[in-house]
C-alpha cells in the first residue's frame, strides 16, 4: 500500500449501502478505553501466550512480545474475556449493527496492540476467513489509542464492498505480518482513517481494508475488533461457533466449509 491522506468517512447509516463502511465517533468514552487498554496490557506483560494467535513469530519480531489475543470473549476467567463479552453485547454497538444488518449475533473478538515498529496488515476481507453465508459479516472496529497513517491506522476501500469474496495473492513480508492481499478494484481507492479512543469503524464482510506499518517510534495503535453476523446465516466456519447472541448466550449454527482465524500468519518464524 501507499502512503494515504486521511478521508471523511460517512458517519451516516444511510450510506453504508453505497460505501459498506461508515464510521461513528465517541461511541464509548476514553475512560472505558483506558479501562480496556489497561486490562489487556496487564495480561500481555502477564502471558503473552494464553490468548495469542501467533505462537512461531522470530523472536526478533516486535509482535513475539505483543501477539494479536484472538476470541478473549470465551475466557470469562479472565478480566479481558469478561470486557470483552460485556463490550461485544453492549447496546451502544449492537444498535448500530442491527440496523445496517438486522437482528444479529456476535461471532468474533480480536484484540490488537500494533506497537512502535510493528507491521501492518495488507488488504484483505474478512468474510473471505468467516465464510457466513448466505450474507456476510460486519465488523465493529473500535480505536483504543489515537490512531492515524503514523501508527498505522486503518485504510478502507468504500464501495469495494460490492466484489465478491475473492482468494487472496501473496502479500509483501515486509509490511505485512499477515500472509493474504486483495487488490482493490479498478478505480477504487484506499481511504486513510484517522481515529480517536471509542470511535467504532462500522464495515462490511467483503469490504478490502488493510493497514501500514506502524513507523512510529512511541504510539501503539491499540484496537478491539468484534465481528457480527444476521441472526439468519445459515453457516459460519468452525472456528467463530459458538456465536453469542445479544443476550450474551451462545448459539451454534452449522458449519461452513473452509475458513479459519482473520487473517492467516506467515507460517513459520522466517518473516
Amino acid at each position: 500500500m501507499t502512503t494515504l491522506r486521511p478521508q471523511h468517512i460517512s458517519a451516516n447509516e444511510a450510506d453504508y449501502g453505497r460505501d459498506g463502511v461508515i464510521q461513528v465517533n465517541g461511541l464509548f468514552t476514553a475512560e472505558e478505553m483506558n479501562t480496556v487498554r489497561a486490562a489487556f496490557t496487564v495480561l500481555v506483560h502477564q502471558d503473552r501466550k494464553t490468548l495469542g494467535a501467533e505462537d512461531d513469530i522470530d523472536p526478533g519480531d516486535i509482535l513475539s512480545r505483543y501477539p494479536r489475543f484472538m476470541q478473549p470473549h470465551r475466557r470469562t476467567d479472565l478480566e479481558v474475556g469478561r470486557i470483552a463479552r460485556r463490550l461485544m453485547t453492549d447496546s451502544r454497538l449492537l444498535d448500530t449493527v442491527q440496523r445496517l444488518i438486522g437482528p444479529a449475533h456476535g461471532a468474533q473478538s480480536m484484540f490488537y496492540f500494533k506497537p512502535p515498529t510493528a507491521r501492518g496488515q495488507a488488504m484483505h476481507q474478512d468474510n473471505y476467513f468467516l465464510r457466513a453465508h448466505p450474507e456476510t459479516c460486519l465488523a465493529a472496529w473500535i480505536a483504543v489509542d489515537d490512531c492515524d497513517a503514523a501508527n498505522g491506522a486503518l485504510s478502507v476501500v468504500p464501495g469495494s464492498h460490492a466484489m465478491e469474496v475473492v482468494c487472496p495473492e501473496e502479500a509483501d513480508a515486509e509490511e505485512s505480518f499477515t500472509s493474504g492481499l486483495v487488490r482493490p478494484p479498478a478505480g477504487m481507492r484506499a481511504r486513510q482513517t484517522s481515529m480517536r479512543p471509542g470511535d467504532v469503524l462500522f464495515f462490511h464482510g467483503s469490504l478490502v481494508h488493510g493497514s501500514l506499518p506502524n513507523t512510529t517510534t512511541d504510539r501503539f495503535r491499540r484496537s478491539l475488533i468484534f465481528h457480527y453476523v444476521p441472526q439468519s446465516s445459515l453457516e459460519i466456519a468452525s472456528w467463530y461457533l459458538p456465536l453469542v447472541a445479544p443476550d450474551g448466550s451462545d448459539r451454534t449454527i452449522p458449519v461452513a466449509s473452509g475458513g479459519g482465524p482473520c487473517g492467516d500468519a506467515w507460517p513459520g518464524a522466517a518473516h
